[in-house]
Protein backbone atom coordinates (compact mmCIF):
# COMPACT_ATOMS: atom_id res chain seq x y z
CA UNK A 1 0.00 0.00 0.00
CA UNK A 2 1.11 3.55 -0.70
CA UNK A 3 -0.23 6.82 0.63
CA UNK A 4 -1.04 9.62 -1.81
CA UNK A 5 1.31 11.75 0.31
CA UNK A 6 4.19 9.50 -0.88
CA UNK A 7 3.46 9.81 -4.63
CA UNK A 8 6.52 10.14 -6.83
CA UNK A 9 6.85 10.22 -10.59
CA UNK A 10 7.07 6.65 -11.92
CA UNK A 11 5.25 4.96 -9.00
CA UNK A 12 2.83 2.27 -10.21
CA UNK A 13 -0.55 1.77 -8.53
CA UNK A 14 -3.68 -0.33 -8.93
CA UNK A 15 -6.98 1.57 -9.02
CA UNK A 16 -10.42 0.33 -10.14
CA UNK A 17 -8.87 -2.84 -11.61
CA UNK A 18 -6.42 -0.94 -13.80
CA UNK A 19 -2.67 -0.37 -13.58
CA UNK A 20 -1.42 3.22 -13.59
CA UNK A 21 1.93 4.94 -13.36
CA UNK A 22 2.17 8.43 -11.86
CA UNK A 23 3.22 10.93 -14.55
CA UNK A 24 2.70 14.14 -12.54
CA UNK A 25 1.49 14.98 -9.04
CA UNK A 26 0.95 18.08 -6.94
CA UNK A 27 0.22 18.38 -3.23
CA UNK A 28 -2.30 21.17 -2.60
CA UNK A 29 -3.01 22.69 0.83
CA UNK A 30 -5.79 25.24 0.39
CA UNK A 31 -6.31 27.94 3.02
CA UNK A 32 -9.73 26.52 3.75
CA UNK A 33 -10.56 22.82 3.71
CA UNK A 34 -8.52 19.64 3.74
CA UNK A 35 -5.33 19.04 1.73
CA UNK A 36 -5.51 16.99 -1.49
CA UNK A 37 -3.24 15.57 -4.20
CA UNK A 38 -3.78 16.28 -7.91
CA UNK A 39 -2.26 13.63 -10.15
CA UNK A 40 -1.92 12.70 -13.80
CA UNK A 41 -1.83 8.92 -14.30
CA UNK A 42 -0.98 6.84 -17.40
CA UNK A 43 -2.89 3.61 -17.89
CA UNK A 44 -0.24 0.92 -18.51
CA UNK A 45 -2.59 -1.24 -20.60
CA UNK A 46 -4.21 1.34 -22.87
CA UNK A 47 -1.70 4.21 -22.63
CA UNK A 48 -4.46 6.74 -21.88
CA UNK A 49 -4.04 9.58 -19.39
CA UNK A 50 -6.29 10.10 -16.36
CA UNK A 51 -6.48 13.24 -14.21
CA UNK A 52 -7.42 12.25 -10.67
CA UNK A 53 -7.70 14.15 -7.39
CA UNK A 54 -7.16 12.24 -4.13
CA UNK A 55 -7.63 13.13 -0.48
CA UNK A 56 -4.28 13.63 1.23
CA UNK A 57 -3.20 10.43 2.97
CA UNK A 58 -5.53 8.13 0.99
CA UNK A 59 -4.12 4.58 0.70
CA UNK A 60 -3.79 2.78 -2.66
CA UNK A 61 -2.50 -0.63 -3.68
CA UNK A 62 0.94 -0.59 -5.29
CA UNK A 63 1.62 -2.64 -8.40
CA UNK A 64 4.98 -4.39 -8.63
CA UNK A 65 6.08 -4.10 -12.24
CA UNK A 66 8.85 -6.34 -13.59
CA UNK A 67 11.30 -4.86 -16.10
CA UNK A 68 13.40 -7.47 -17.92
CA UNK A 69 16.27 -6.48 -20.21
CA UNK A 70 15.68 -8.05 -23.62
CA UNK A 71 17.02 -7.68 -27.14
CA UNK A 72 14.75 -6.86 -30.11
CA UNK A 73 15.28 -9.69 -32.60
CA UNK A 74 12.84 -9.42 -35.52
CA UNK A 75 9.21 -8.98 -36.51
CA UNK A 76 6.68 -11.31 -38.11
CA UNK A 77 3.97 -9.04 -39.52
CA UNK A 78 2.23 -7.44 -36.51
CA UNK A 79 4.19 -9.51 -33.96
CA UNK A 80 7.56 -8.40 -32.63
CA UNK A 81 9.98 -10.89 -31.08
CA UNK A 82 12.24 -10.04 -28.12
CA UNK A 83 14.90 -12.35 -26.66
CA UNK A 84 16.25 -12.56 -23.10
CA UNK A 85 20.06 -12.22 -23.35
CA UNK A 86 20.70 -14.67 -20.49
CA UNK A 87 18.13 -17.46 -20.90
CA UNK A 88 17.61 -17.00 -24.68
CA UNK A 89 13.86 -17.23 -24.04
CA UNK A 90 11.83 -15.42 -26.69
CA UNK A 91 8.58 -13.51 -26.21
CA UNK A 92 6.23 -12.03 -28.76
CA UNK A 93 4.56 -8.63 -28.39
CA UNK A 94 1.72 -7.32 -30.54
CA UNK A 95 2.40 -4.17 -32.58
CA UNK A 96 -0.53 -2.31 -30.92
CA UNK A 97 1.17 -2.50 -27.50
CA UNK A 98 4.41 -0.85 -28.65
CA UNK A 99 3.37 1.25 -31.64
CA UNK A 100 5.06 4.52 -30.53
CA UNK A 101 8.25 2.78 -29.30
CA UNK A 102 8.70 1.11 -32.71
CA UNK A 103 9.67 4.53 -34.10
CA UNK A 104 12.95 4.26 -32.16
CA UNK A 105 13.72 0.50 -31.99
CA UNK A 106 16.12 -1.19 -34.41
CA UNK A 107 17.15 -4.85 -34.58
CA UNK A 108 19.69 -5.78 -31.94
CA UNK A 109 18.69 -2.95 -29.58
CA UNK A 110 18.33 -3.69 -25.85
CA UNK A 111 15.02 -2.59 -24.26
CA UNK A 112 13.20 -3.22 -20.98
CA UNK A 113 10.10 -5.40 -21.36
CA UNK A 114 7.49 -4.35 -18.79
CA UNK A 115 5.25 -7.03 -17.27
CA UNK A 116 2.82 -7.41 -14.37
CA UNK A 117 2.18 -10.89 -12.96
CA UNK A 118 3.13 -12.49 -16.29
CA UNK A 119 1.07 -10.08 -18.42
CA UNK A 120 3.28 -8.17 -20.87
CA UNK A 121 2.35 -4.48 -20.88
CA UNK A 122 4.91 -3.10 -23.35
CA UNK A 123 8.51 -1.98 -23.64
CA UNK A 124 10.50 0.81 -22.05
CA UNK A 125 13.12 2.37 -24.31
CA UNK A 126 16.07 4.63 -23.43
CA UNK A 127 15.37 8.37 -23.18
CA UNK A 128 17.78 9.04 -26.07
CA UNK A 129 18.59 6.80 -29.05
CA UNK A 130 21.06 7.15 -31.90
CA UNK A 131 19.68 6.44 -35.37
CA UNK A 132 20.99 6.87 -38.93
CA UNK A 133 19.39 9.37 -41.31
CA UNK A 134 18.14 7.59 -44.45
CA UNK A 135 16.58 10.60 -46.19
CA UNK A 136 16.86 14.35 -45.68
CA UNK A 137 15.42 17.23 -47.68
CA UNK A 138 18.03 19.50 -49.26
CA UNK A 139 18.77 22.74 -47.40
CA UNK A 140 17.25 25.74 -49.16
CA UNK A 141 19.54 28.78 -49.31
CA UNK A 142 18.05 31.77 -47.53
CA UNK A 143 15.61 29.64 -45.53
CA UNK A 144 16.83 31.01 -42.20
CA UNK A 145 14.16 33.59 -41.38
CA UNK A 146 12.98 31.41 -38.51
CA UNK A 147 14.46 28.35 -36.83
CA UNK A 148 16.03 26.71 -39.85
CA UNK A 149 14.91 23.08 -39.98
CA UNK A 150 14.07 20.51 -42.61
CA UNK A 151 12.31 17.14 -42.80
CA UNK A 152 14.33 13.99 -42.27
CA UNK A 153 13.60 10.26 -42.10
CA UNK A 154 15.61 7.84 -39.94
CA UNK A 155 16.24 4.11 -40.42
CA UNK A 156 13.05 3.11 -38.55
CA UNK A 157 10.88 5.21 -40.91
CA UNK A 158 10.24 7.90 -38.28
CA UNK A 159 10.06 11.47 -39.64
CA UNK A 160 11.22 14.52 -37.69
CA UNK A 161 12.54 18.06 -38.06
CA UNK A 162 16.33 18.51 -37.97
CA UNK A 163 18.75 21.45 -38.49
CA UNK A 164 19.86 22.24 -42.04
CA UNK A 165 23.37 20.77 -41.63
CA UNK A 166 22.09 17.18 -41.10
CA UNK A 167 22.55 15.03 -44.22
CA UNK A 168 21.77 11.51 -45.35
CA UNK A 169 24.02 8.96 -43.60
CA UNK A 170 24.56 11.09 -40.47
CA UNK A 171 23.88 9.56 -37.07
CA UNK A 172 21.63 11.71 -34.89
CA UNK A 173 20.44 11.47 -31.28
CA UNK A 174 16.66 11.64 -30.80
CA UNK A 175 14.81 12.27 -27.53
CA UNK A 176 12.24 9.43 -27.37
CA UNK A 177 9.95 11.29 -24.95
CA UNK A 178 9.37 14.18 -27.36
CA UNK A 179 10.33 12.58 -30.69
CA UNK A 180 12.58 15.57 -31.46
CA UNK A 181 16.17 15.97 -32.64
CA UNK A 182 18.64 16.34 -29.78
CA UNK A 183 22.13 16.44 -31.28
CA UNK A 184 24.40 14.89 -33.90
CA UNK A 185 26.17 11.71 -32.77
Amino acid sequence: MISTNNFKTGVTIQHDGNLYTVVEFQHVKPGKGPAFVRSKLRNLRSGGLLDKTWRAGEKLATAHIDKDKMNYSYNMGDTYVFMDNESYEQIEINKKQIEYQLNFIIEGMDVLVISFEGEILGVDIPEKVTLTVTAADPAVKGNTAQSATKDCTVETGFMLQVPLFVDRGDKIVINTNTGKYDTRA
